[in-house]
């Protein structure tokens, strides 16, 4: 079983960029391809991005393409999520996941197996 816990989450302008990190614990993070997800209030949660095992694939939702790049450190089991040009409506939480069993990286939040708590995004206008 692996923990994830995420940080670099805050209060940015529009416009603005962030650099979120996922720290893996408990397992070595290149069992598992990892996702990003995000959670503004009264929406369901949505998918934001995804990474291989090994780095080499990524996939990304259209409303953040081009403008979020996801990452992977697998020596220091540390995933990132690096934003730019910020949008109010990137609001949300951003939660990270791991998923052990697909061979590909999926979008979709039940086949993920371990979350985080998540990280605050606030994009001001």
């Amino acid at each position: 079983q692996v923990q994830l816990v995420e940080s670099g989450g805050g209060l940015v302008q529009a416009g603005g960029s962030l650099r979120l990190s996922c720290a893996a614990s408990g397992r070595t993070l290149s069992t598992y391809n990892m996702g990003w997800f995000r959670q503004a209030p009264g929406k369901e949660r949505e998918f934001v991005a995804a990474i291989s095992r090994s780095g080499g694939s990524t996939t990304y939702a259209d409303s953040v393409k081009g403008r979020f790049t996801i990452s992977r450190d697998n020596a220091k089991n540390t995933v990132h999520l690096r934003m730019i040009t910020l949008k109010p409506e990137d609001t949300a939480v951003y939660y990270c996941a791991a998923e052990v069993t697909r061979w590909v990286v999926t979008a979709r939040a039940d086949e993920y197996d371990y979350w985080g708590q998540g990280t605050q995004v606030t994009v001001s206008s």
